[in-house]
């Protein structure tokens, strides 16, 4: 992915496990680490996407290190808010003995694997390099260069997860499966700040202070009898006391939601962890959120917030038991409702769903875990052809599932789901989403190249039927992943959706204004070797008559000139007004909100 000079020239440090590797890194910029190492780049062309990734490389030692009982400081570098206490291992005798034999366990297994090649979904060389690569944690730094005019109407703080591994991975590793970190960018009267960091799971704290990664990836590792092997490794090391997974074991890296006075990071693997921004715009992580102990499931990272009512939306979905499924909504204070069950026949990968006015719209569509299948050599995320996917539609504030309606809509996976409307006049529940084929690419290595259109799905709910249809034409069609309508109109019927152009995929070269009714896209092009990720649309006024009255914010990364900007632009216009320049490189990441100032002032 980078290319250039500087790119080919510079030196990789990263906090590097310690355990014996010869696989290549591509971690720039991340500190503390004892060893740097000068990479030169080739080139992988696959199905997934074209990336330059460092040859590998032969470390200078190659030493054996157990999980020994040590106190972890962290350098100046990294510290945050939260992080800058040491964390003490106490292990007694048996503890330190099986330390031991399960890190010789280990080594057999990194062996093992690496006799075999990586698919390139779990292949680290080819998942993060070039500018998906992690960066350090960054203090506050205030007064950044700005060229244009920052907006007066913009006070607050734009924040964006992403997946930034702590370590080097030791053998498979997905984008996905990266720690959570928060990128924050504060405006106050026409100044700006940035910082980043990470967010404390307990995952990240327990691997920090052992010096190396332990916890299972989900999607990198998890496959296969090595996938199988991990599991048990990593719950033998459970039994003895020298991990401890019963406080989470998520990543919190993929969605942020601000709500009831909390901003909270979210991965569908966990619970919420909430992060405060404190007055001069760096971030705290406060913890795992469970909603004063209402919270007993994970939930999914795409919960959403009712621009009327206030409340918030959300799904919980279970792998191993039932019931798989479980929706639950909080009132504008925090106070839960039970847990309505799904009734679903098996698992299946939800990671987003829809409201309207009256309804949630759950999708039930053909990507579904099977774990059996790793006793088999393969991977636990199916795409199963033989299944019929289907959305549910079930009242808002229903207490179960009785009155659920199922709509069965053929070959349609959407990874996320914009928006959806009813339109009483025909009985009919509008689904704005992105249909991907194939349905498991982003997990699974395959030779067709990924497609995402832009789709309107009809459900009626009085003849049962669905009908789909691309929004844009065929002589315009392009990738359309991450990115939003105006959050004050989710749920009712809206014109426009601001969505990243996924071109290269999975690089995103620029962002889309879509006229949902006429197909009308107007593009906005970061450059050359420019890229960026999921574009965020502010509206100036929540009460403006026009619908794109607002600006769009995303970060821009030039691969060539190794640096990275945050964008302002008029979203009615699509003319740049503000680029603020940042201090450190922003990865390419998932997605993210903004938080007024008059709401910063509440936090709890």
């Amino acid at each position: 992915m980078a290319s250039g000079t500087a790119a080919a020239t510079s030196s990789s440090t990263w906090m590097k496990p310690k355990f014996p590797s010869s696989r290549s890194s591509s971690f720039k910029d991340l500190g503390s680490c004892s060893t740097s190492i000068t990479l030169k780049k080739t080139n992988l062309n696959c199905s997934l996407q074209t990336l330059h990734f460092p040859k590998k490389y032969q470390p200078s030692t190659t030493t054996t290190t157990t999980l020994t009982p040590t106190t972890i400081t962290t350098s100046p570098k990294e510290k945050s808010p939260s992080s800058d206490k040491s964390v003490p291992q106490r292990w007694n005798f048996l503890q330190k003995a099986a330390a031991v034999a399960l890190d010789a366990v280990e080594t057999a297994l990194v062996s093992h694997e690496r006799q075999h090649p990586l698919p390139k979904t779990a292949d680290p060389r080819v998942q993060i390099a070039g500018n998906f690569a992690p960066v350090p944690e960054q203090p506050v730094q205030q007064s950044l260069p700005v060229t244009g005019k920052i907006p007066k109407c913009i006070q607050g703080v734009y924040v964006r997860n992403g997946a930034n591994p702590l370590h080097e991975p030791v053998a498979g590793h997905h984008f996905f499966d990266g720690d959570g970190m928060v990128h924050a960018v504060q405006f106050k009267d026409g100044s700006a700040s940035y910082a980043c960091r990470f967010t404390e799971t307990q995952r990240l704290v327990q691997e920090r202070a052992l010096g190396r990664p332990v916890f299972p990836k989900a999607i990198g590792e998890l496959h296969g009898h090595s996938g199988i092997a991990r599991l048990l490794l990593f719950y033998a090391r459970g039994m003895f006391g020298l991990v401890d997974g019963s406080h989470g074991m998520g990543v919190a890296n993929a969605g942020l939601v601000y709500f009831n006075n909390r901003l909270l990071a979210m991965s569908e693997d966990d619970i919420p962890y909430q992060v405060q921004i404190t007055p001069s715009g760096d971030l705290n992580t406060i913890g795992r959120y469970d909603f004063n102990g209402q919270l007993e499931s994970t939930m999914i990272a795409h919960p959403k917030v009712d621009p009327v009512s206030g409340e918030l939306f959300a799904l919980s979905y279970d792998v191993i038991q039932k019931p798989y499924l479980k929706y639950f909504r909080f009132s504008p204070n925090g106070t839960k409702s039970p847990d309505v069950e799904i009734p679903l026949s098996e698992p299946t990968m939800i990671h987003d769903f829809a409201i309207t006015e009256k309804f949630v719209v759950i999708p039930d569509q053909q990507v579904v875990f099977k774990l059996p299948e790793m006793i088999r050599g393969g991977s636990p995320v199916i795409y199963d052809k033989k299944k019929m996917s289907s959305f549910g539609i079930l009242d808002k504030n229903a207490s179960d599932a009785s009155g659920i309606k199922w709509i069965e809509a053929p070959d349609c996976f959407c990874f996320h789901l914009w928006n959806a409307w009813e339109e009483p006049e025909t009985n009919e529940v509008v689904v704005i989403g992105s249909c991907m084929t194939p349905p498991d690419s982003i997990f699974n290595e395959c030779d067709e190249s990924l497609k995402s259109v832009l789709s309107e799905i009809r459900l009626n709910l009085k003849t049962g039927k669905s009908t789909r249809r691309p929004i844009i034409s065929d002589a315009e069609q392009v990738n359309l992943e991450a990115g939003m309508v105006n959050r004050h109109k989710l749920g009712r019927k809206t014109q426009f959706a601001y969505l990243a152009l996924a071109e290269p995929w999975p690089k995103v070269s620029g962002f889309a204004k879509v006229d949902l009714s006429t197909g009308e896209v107007q593009k906005y092009i970061y450059g050359e070797q420019r890229f960026g990720g999921e574009p965020l649309f502010l509206p100036r006024d929540p009460n403006s008559e026009k619908e794109d009255d607002g600006h769009i914010l995303t970060f821009v990364h030039d691969e060539k000139e190794w640096k990275s900007e945050l964008l302002i632009v008029n979203a009615m216009t699509l003319k740049l007004e503000a680029s603020i320049k940042l201090p450190s490189r922003v990865p390419y990441g998932f997605h993210g909100t903004f938080i007024n100032s008059k709401d910063l002032q509440k936090q709890a």
